[in-house]
């Protein structure tokens, strides 16, 4: 018979003896409850002692270092289960993790909470995946996270909460989203440490000034490739754009406006106040009252010239009937 290393023999032992221990619920009770639950003044059970003993010396892995979920690869804080087709999100993360990375995968939903205990996270890639929507209130505890990438899933709105207490976050990627047509005008509430936003290639066709105007440190805004409809609800936005935004060389050129048939084809950036000339054109009491004036004169001439033609016709129906009588 094969004997086992006495280190492999103490973790197995170690482990029968956590069997029935509850796994970590990432909430630590307080202090005044933990040391009413310590056995004071009484002997230490053994067990607990050398479980103690063992996670004191690594033997055994501590709730921080939890082990590593299946098909993904753990390494200093990173975790990264991409390209391994999941259809849903992995449990039982190592709470200490900083870098996760879900990227191609065939992840529909993200399950309410699901980041609740990841408090170091600071970068979250979820982009190539099969997402519709976010449930609220998915980074409440998300405090520290600061990259997140969204890109290339299916997400077809913004709401207002889907960045609720993120205010960590420096960028933001939702590009390459087709079906998604609507951004709420508080979406980025909040999002004051902001600096790179990317909307491009998806399917907006207007988005709110108002949902950019609380990013004070936004300085790329990647918009391009949307069908952008250039009407009067579009001004606020544009003249915002070109007097905040720092840096978006790299997209001016693909954001094009798809409408009104007018400017069709037109750079987005290439439009000025003059483009909106007629949006601003307003009508006095006069220039309404000259307008009724020359809606009746034409009426009127309408009315005359209608009665002048009919006295014509029937004058030449009675003509031509005398010239056949004579001709009998």
């Amino acid at each position: 018979m094969r004997l086992l290393p006495s280190r492999a023999l103490t973790q197995l032992r170690a482990q029968s003896l956590l069997g029935t221990l509850q796994p970590c619920q990432c909430q630590l009770p307080k202090m005044g409850e933990a040391w009413a639950q310590l056995p004071w003044p009484g002997p230490c059970h053994p067990a607990m002692l050398l479980l103690s003993l063992l996670l004191a010396a690594g033997v055994l892995p501590s709730n921080g270092g939890a082990s590593c979920p299946v098909l993904c690869t753990c390494h200093h804080q990173v975790v990264d289960c991409s390209s391994q087709r999941l259809f849903s999100v992995p449990p039982d993360l190592p709470t200490d993790t900083r870098n996760l990375s879900l990227a191609h995968n065939r992840i529909t939903a993200v399950p309410p909470g699901y980041l609740t205990c990841y408090l170091e996270l600071h970068v979250l890639d979820l982009r190539n995946n099969s997402l519709v929507e976010l449930p609220p209130g998915l980074f409440l505890h998300a405090k520290r996270l600061a990259h997140l990438d969204l890109s290339y899933n299916n997400l077809s709105h913004v709401p207002a909460d889907m960045f609720q207490a993120a205010h960590g976050l420096v960028r933001i990627d939702l590009s390459h989203n087709p079906w998604l047509r609507r951004v709420h005008p508080q979406a980025f509430q909040g999002l004051v440490q902001l600096q790179d936003l990317d909307l491009s290639y998806g399917g907006l066709a207007f988005l709110s000034l108002e949902a950019l105007e609380g990013l004070p440190g936004l300085v790329t805004l990647q918009i391009g490739g949307n069908p952008w409809v250039c009407g009067c609800s579009m001004e606020p936005l544009l003249k915002w754009l070109r007097n905040r935004i720092q840096r978006c060389t790299a997209d001016s050129q693909l954001a094009e406006c798809r409408g009104p048939p007018e400017v069709e084809g037109a750079p987005l950036f290439s439009l000025t106040e003059e483009s909106f000339k007629a949006c601003h054109l307003t009508l006095t009491l006069d220039d309404y009252l000259f307008i009724a004036f020359v809606g009746f004169v034409v009426s009127i001439a309408s009315v005359a010239t209608n009665f002048l033609l009919g006295i014509t016709a029937n004058c030449c129906h009675r003509w031509s009937k005398a010239s056949e009588e004579e001709e009998i």
